[in-house]
Formats: structure tokens, C-alpha cells, sequence
């Protein structure tokens, strides 16, 4: 069993990001934990910050019993106000060694895009370089070697990500969609009225009509592009990359640890092909 980390700067993101394999990893046995470094209690028109970022966490908890993560620990900062400070980096560390993570999965430190999903990915990897070293937060047992890290897409993501796992997830997109969509106060509201399409949102007991309004909406997400088809030919062959409909990539991270394709095939199931030209 492997230990797998998720880290987002907000509820809902490693849901949307990295889901479909998250669902995957926890269906294999493998032991799955999502972070929020932000509680997300700006992203609302009408509710006020605190009841928000209680209503965000008890829709955290729905999306984890969906996809089958254990945990889901959402910290108490501002959203739109997390800096990739010292003392963040702190509790970064300790997150990740008490977890005793395996493989990290992080957002991009570097590029355009909201504040806090560049200042998180930042953090992430700061936090991976000192993991194992014990004079650093010396009051969290040091890891003895460094996870495997992998970077998710966000929104702002896709002109610079690379595909360098690619992950079928067609047999999960229904578990997917219901993690989204427990997100009700993101997917329904927040964001419709901030995108016109408040209208559109289905009403709250259609349940199938609205898993088709985050695929349809947030297909970017959910939809195999032409970008990821040779990553998953690779992963899978051709025939097969072809038939996929819903995928989700990773980029390799710049740091954390290397691994042979033949150790990582065997610490993540999920990925198990056509990285040797990438990894060492």
C-alpha cells in the first residue's frame, strides 16, 4: 500500500484536479489523504466567511465518502490570503510527514493564475526539500527518503503542463462527478453566477442532470484532449488511448524523488507506462 497526498489551495480542487485518480488509488488499496491550505471561505456571492468555510467543509466530507479518500484536512487560513511563508512551509512539512506520504500530488508553483494555487504549489515543494531532513520542524519524525511528486493542472495550468502520466478514468467518472458535484456552493453557485450560467444549474434533487452540468461546464477537467492522447497511448497503447473519454495528467515535479519506471510502476498501479524517457 502507498500513502498518497493531495494538496490543493482550496476545497474542491483536488476533487476537479486529480479526482478520477484518486478514486483509483483508494479502489487499489492505496491509502489517499486530501489538504486544503485555505478554507475557502471567499468564494461565495451571499454567504458571509464563516458559515461558508463550515458549509465547504462538510462538502469535503462528502466528496471524500464518494471517491474514497480517508482524509480530508482543510486548514484554517483566509482564502486568497496564503503566502508561501516560512511558517507555512512548517506546517507543509508536518502534513507531509505525518501522513508519511509515498507520492505528493501538488499544484504548479510557478505560472499565472489565482495567488494562492501558485503560492501552494510553492510551498509544496519547499516543504518536499526539507522532509527529511530532522533538524527541520524537529518535533515531526523526518521521512526517510523524499515522496515522488507530481503536479496536477489547474485552470490556469494547461499552457504549460505536461502530460507525462496520463490516467484512464472512465471507470470512475461517475465517483468523479459526485465529488464535484458535492461541492454544491462551487459548482452550483459560486461559480455559475460568476460565469452567467446560473440559470442553467439544475435543480438540487436532479442529481444526474447535475453530474452533466460540472462535465459539461468543466469538461477541461474531465474530457481526454488531444494533448494527452500520446501520454496515454503510452500508458495504454493505441487502440485503447483512442477509446479513452475521461483523463486526467501529471507532470512530473522538478523535485522530490526520482524514481526508475520499473519502482514506480510498482509504488502507483494507476502508472505504469511510457515514462522512461522521463524519469532517471
Amino acid at each position: 500500500m502507498s500513502k498518497v497526498l493531495v494538496v490543493g489551495a482550496h476545497p474542491d480542487e483536488a476533487e476537479m484536479y486529480a479526482g478520477g485518480t484518486a478514486a483509483l488509488l483508494a479502489r487499489a488499496g492505496h491509502a489517499v489523504k486530501f489538504v486544503s491550505l485555505t478554507n475557502g471561505d471567499a468564494g461565495h456571492f451571499t454567504m458571509e466567511p464563516v458559515p461558508l468555510a463550515r458549509h465547504r467543509a462538510r462538502e469535503a466530507v462528502r466528496a471524500a465518502e464518494a471517491l474514497g479518500v480517508l482524509e480530508y484536512e482543510i486548514l484554517d487560513v483566509h482564502d486568497g490570503e496564503l503566502e508561501p511563508s516560512v511558517a507555512m512551509r512548517r506546517k507543509v512539512i508536518e502534513l507531509i510527514r505525518g501522513w508519511r506520504a509515498d507520492v505528493v500530488i501538488a499544484l504548479h508553483g510557478e505560472g499565472p493564475g489565482h495567488p494562492d494555487n501558485r503560492a501552494a504549489g510553492r510551498l509544496v515543494a519547499d516543504a518536499v526539500a526539507f522532509c527529511t531532513t530532522p533538524n527541520v520542524v524537529p518535533g515531526s519524525p523526518a521521512l526517510e527518503r523524499q515522496p515522488l511528486c507530481l503536479l496536477m493542472v489547474d485552470y490556469a495550468a494547461p499552457g504549460f503542463h505536461q502530460h507525462d502520466v496520463a490516467v484512464d478514468v472512465d471507470p470512475v467518472i461517475d465517483r468523479k462527478l459526485e465529488a464535484c458535484a458535492a461541492h454544491a456552493s462551487q459548482f452550483f453557485e459560486y461559480s455559475p453566477a460568476a460565469r452567467g450560467l446560473a440559470d442553467l444549474v439544475p435543480a438540487e434533487d436532479a442529481a444526474e442532470e447535475r453530474r452533466a452540468f460540472v462535465l459539461t461546464h468543466w469538461e477541461e477537467f474531465m474530457l481526454a484532449g488531444d494533448g494527452m492522447r500520446p501520454a496515454l497511448a503510452g500508458r495504454y497503447g493505441d487502440a485503447h488511448a483512442r477509446e479513452v473519454r475521461h483523463a486526467e495528467t501529471f507532470q512530473l515535479a522538478d523535485y522530490g524523488r526520482a524514481v526508475p519506471e520499473e519502482e514506480l510502476r510498482l509504488l502507483l498501479d494507476v502508472f505504469d507506462g511510457g515514462l522512461a524517457a522521463r524519469v532517471s
